[in-house]
């Protein structure tokens, strides 16, 4: 294995900038000129208008490298930039990727992230059009820019959203949490274990959802054909009771979700159980979901109802002190942003 290692300091930020975009290939008529110079050159199409979303992505803090391959690391940190494209109903067209990477990384290992990077940018359709490298002293961090294109009249913010709208999620929520528990679980074993193999079998789905996510833009594309624009939207990041909370806030509303409506796949429920969690909980606080949160007026309701990529799962109130949860039994408690926060201290 030791042969098939190359140093970075071998090759120079330089070298190792041609190494791993060699061969890339601008795909959109938008990008005029993308990695090789100073600057990328994009044409603004006309008639929309461009979205920008940038994301950083710390090791120890945002990933474990214990668990988390490489590829699927670039391809995650493209994926997750190109959601909150989609959360202002956009199409993403662009991305830029910085790199500061300690000496413990390899030129192989570098490839490998790429690998994941450009596996995203093919997925959606997407340019990668520059970035950085630098070194670093404490671990691996990532910074992912993503640009995005989107007609002016069907911009979708998180404070469009009126008292009564009904609360639209897309797929189904916790499994990424759920997958991260089983990771973490396998890392205790392995530690006090190091020749353990680690039980993953039967658990597929939920490692994926956490390792390898998909951005919505399939959602996005059906709105459209539904001539559907929601009044207010926002990526499941943080959780579902969080995002909830950030549009009924910003729309001035309250809001109240109901825990039957919940969408959770049978994998995750099952799972959560074996761990002792409440499902619910999962499904509410556990982020890293990336399904689309969205609001739309009563009005809309049956173009909604029986799509089977959408539930209904709450609508927003004109008290907006109004935070409730009503559970399956009826009975009413208070909504409460449990998620994950970057800067807490308890995150």
């Amino acid at each position: 294995m030791d042969a098939e290692r190359t140093e970075i300091g071998t090759l120079g930020e330089f070298g190792l900038i041609s190494e791993i975009t060699k061969g890339l290939e601008v795909k959109r008529e938008e990008t005029l000129l993308g990695i090789g110079d100073d600057a990328a050159l994009l044409k603004m199409k006309e008639g929309y208008q461009t979205l920008v979303s940038t994301d950083l992505l710390c090791e120890g803090i945002h990933f474990d490298l214990t668990y988390s391959p490489l590829k699927h690391l670039g391809y995650k940190a493209v994926v997750v930039n190109l959601s909150d494209i989609c959360a202002m109903n956009g199409v993403p067209t662009q991305v830029v990727v910085g790199l500061a990477l300690s000496n413990r990384f390899s030129v192989e290992a570098v490839k490998e992230l790429y690998g994941g990077v450009r596996l995203a940018c093919e997925r959606y359709g997407v340019d990668l059009v520059g970035g950085d490298t630098t070194s670093s002293n404490s671990g691996l961090m990532l910074s992912v820019t993503a640009l995005g294109q989107v007609k002016p009249d069907q911009v979708t913010l998180r404070n469009g959203a009126t008292a009564g709208d009904l609360l639209v999620v897309s797929g189904e929520l916790g499994g990424a949490y759920m997958g991260l528990q089983i990771l973490e679980r396998e890392k205790l074993v392995f530690k006090e274990a190091p020749g353990a193999q680690p039980e993953l079998d039967g658990h597929e789905e939920l490692l994926e959802r956490q390792l390898k996510p998909e951005a919505r833009t399939d959602v996005v594309e059906e709105l459209a054909k539904l001539e559907l624009l929601p009044t207010a939207m926002i990526d499941i990041s943080d959780g579902l009771a969080s995002e909830a909370l950030h549009i009924a806030a910003q729309s001035g509303c309250g809001v109240r979700l109901y825990e039957e409506k919940i969408p959770m796949a049978e994998k995750m429920y099952d799972a959560a159980r074996d761990f002792n969690l409440d499902p619910t909980m999962c499904a509410l606080s556990g982020g890293e979901d990336y399904e689309l949160l969205f609001t739309v007026p009563q009005e809309r309701f049956e173009d909604i109802r029986n799509h089977p990529m959408f539930s209904i799962v709450g609508h927003l109130t004109e008290d907006q002190e109004d935070r409730a949860l009503i559970t399956r039994n009826g009975m009413e408690t208070e909504l409460k942003a449990q998620g994950w926060d970057g800067l807490s201290a308890d995150s």
